[in-house]
C-alpha cells in the first residue's frame, strides 16, 4: 500500500501501526467503506445507538489517508460555498437552515474532544475572514449583511483596527468577519483518536483493505476486497473524494486537490510581527481562498490559492510544486516579517466537490446503500454531524437530521466520462481569472 507518512506533516508526525487486513469472508449488518471523520463518526453514533449491531470499516489505505488527514484543521460553520451561493441556489430558508447545521456540527465536535478526551490539540479559537483588495472588502460586506438579513446570529463584523489588533498585514482591507464558534485541531490526531475510541468499544477496522467491487440483492450487500468479502445488511459509502470509484456515485461528485505549505516554528519575534495572540483561523476573501492558521507549536499553515482537477481515471495528483511556490511567496506577502522564514513541509490532497459545491448525503439505489460526499474542503466538523445522519438513515428513523435539505436531495450529475472534468476545469479557470483581476495577490 502506499506510504501514508509521506502524505501529509500531520500523518507523518507521530509513529502509526496499520490495524489488520480483512482475510476471509465477514458477515456484518453495517459495513462502513471509508476510513475518515465520516466513516468513524457513523461508527461511532451506530454503535452508540445500538451496541449490539455487528459494525465493520473498511478502509483502502489507513484511518486518515485522505482530506481527514490532510485538511488544515479548521471545525467551521462554512459549508458549501457562500451564504449567498447557497442562497441562490437553493433559497435563503435553506441558506440559514445549512448555516445552523453546521455551526451545531461545530458544537458537537467540540463536545466529543471534551466528553471523550480525544487528544488532537483542539483549540477554540473563533474564525477571521478577511479581505486582501477593495473589491473583496466590498463583498464581504454584501456577505455579512445577507448573514444578517437571514436572522443568523454569532457572526459580527470588526473594524480594520480591530483585525490589525488580531493578526497584522499590511495587505488586509477594510473590516473583517469574525466567528467565535470555530476551532483549530491536528487532523491526523482526531482520527487516530477515533480509532482508539472505536477499538475500545470492539468496532473493528480493516485497513489497506480496499473495496474492489460491490454486488447488491436478495436483501443483502456484498463488498469485495483483495483477501475476503464482507456481507452487509447495510453499506455506507464514506469515500468523499474517490466517491466516482463506486458506479452508483460515478458522475454526482469529482475530487479536487488542494495544496499547503507549513513553515517551521516561528520565532517569538516573528510572531511579534504578525500579533496573532488569539490564534484564530484565517481565510481571506478570495474565490480560490488562502486558509491560514497556527499549529500547537506554533508553525504557520496556510493552504489554497489554486486547485487541481484530476483526469477522471488517476489520484495521483498530490504535488504541485507550482502552487506550493506561490503559497510561499504568498505568506511573504501577507506577513513581511516572515520573509526569512523556513518552510518545513508541503503537500496536497483531494476533496469531493459536487457540481452545486454543496454536500450530499443519501441512498446510493436502494435504502440500502446510504452515501455522503461533497464536503468542498469544509468538513471536518460537518462529517461528524453528517455521521449522525447517516446513522439514522442506516437505522431507517426520520429525525430532524434526516429532514435537512440535502438528505436526498437531487445531486445534479457531471457529464460522463471526461466531460465532467473538463466542466469543472472550466469552472476553476473562471475563479482564477477573477482571483487575478480582482486581488492584489493576484
Amino acid at each position: 500500500m502506499t506510504d501514508f507518512a509521506r502524505k501529509s506533516f500531520w500523518l507523518a508526525d507521530a509513529p502509526y501501526t496499520a490495524g489488520p487486513v480483512l482475510e476471509g469472508d465477514l458477515r456484518v449488518d453495517v459495513a462502513i467503506v471509508g476510513g475518515g471523520f465520516t466513516g468513524l463518526s457513523a461508527a461511532y453514533h451506530l454503535h452508540e445507538e445500538d451496541p449490539g449491531l455487528r459494525i465493520a470499516i473498511l478502509e483502502s489505505e489507513v484511518v486518515g489517508y485522505g482530506a481527514s488527514g490532510r485538511n488544515a484543521g479548521f471545525s467551521m460553520t462554512k459549508i458549501g460555498m457562500m451564504h449567498s451561493f447557497t442562497a441562490t441556489r437553493f433559497g435563503k430558508t435553506k441558506a440559514k437552515e445549512a448555516h445552523l447545521y453546521a455551526d451545531r456540527a461545530v458544537t458537537l465536535l467540540k463536545g466529543l474532544v471534551e466528553d471523550l478526551a480525544l487528544d488532537c490539540d483542539y483549540e477554540h479559537t473563533g474564525f477571521l475572514w478577511v479581505a486582501t483588495s477593495e473589491k473583496y472588502s466590498e463583498r464581504l460586506l454584501k456577505e455579512i449583511a445577507l448573514v444578517h438579513r437571514l436572522g443568523i446570529t454569532g457572526i459580527n463584523l470588526i473594524d480594520h483596527s480591530e483585525l490589525m489588533g488580531r493578526v497584522s498585514s499590511p495587505l488586509y482591507r477594510g473590516p473583517a468577519w469574525w466567528e467565535p464558534n470555530t476551532g483549530i485541531l491536528n487532523p491526523a490526531k482526531l482520527v487516530r483518536e477515533w480509532r482508539r475510541v472505536l477499538d475500545t468499544r470492539g468496532v473493528p477496522i480493516y485497513e489497506n483493505t480496499p473495496v474492489t467491487g460491490m454486488t447488491t440483492g436478495h436483501g443483502a450487500t456484498q463488498l469485495f476486497t483483495p483477501a475476503g468479502t464482507v456481507t452487509a445488511d447495510k453499506v455506507v459509502l464514506a469515500t468523499n473524494a474517490w466517491s466516482h470509484q463506486f458506479a452508483p456515485l460515478a458522475t454526482r461528485q469529482v475530487p479536487v486537490w488542494t495544496y499547503i505549505v507549513l513553515t517551521e516554528p516561528l520565532t517569538d519575534t516573528q510572531l511579534d510581527s504578525i500579533g496573532w495572540r488569539g490564534r484564530e483561523g484565517v481565510e481571506d476573501f478570495r474565490d480560490l481562498v488562502h486558509y491560514y492558521r497556527l499549529t500547537a507549536d506554533n508553525r504557520l499553515l496556510i493552504g489554497g490559492r489554486d486547485v487541481a482537477l484530476g483526469d477522471g481515471r488517476s489520484m495521483d495528483f498530490d504535488d504541485s510544486p507550482e502552487t506550493w511556490a506561490r503559497l510561499r511567496d504568498d505568506v511573504r506577502a501577507i506577513f513581511p516579517g516572515l520573509r526569512d522564514v523556513e518552510f518545513a513541509d508541503a503537500w496536497g490532497g483531494p476533496v469531493s466537490a459536487t457540481l452545486d459545491m454543496f454536500p450530499a448525503i443519501g441512498y446510493a439505489g436502494s435504502q440500502d446503500v446510504i452515501y455522503s460526499m461533497g464536503c468542498v474542503g469544509h468538513g471536518v466538523s460537518t462529517t461528524h454531524l453528517n455521521g449522525q445522519a447517516i446513522r439514522d438513515l442506516v437505522l431507517e428513523r426520520d429525525t430532524e437530521l434526516t429532514d435537512v435539505f440535502f438528505v436526498n436531495r437531487r445531486v445534479i450529475p457531471f457529464p460522463p466520462g471526461g466531460l465532467g472534468h473538463k466542466v469543472a476545469e472550466r469552472i476553476a479557470g473562471f475563479l482564477r481569472w477573477e482571483d487575478r483581476r480582482l486581488d492584489v495577490l493576484g
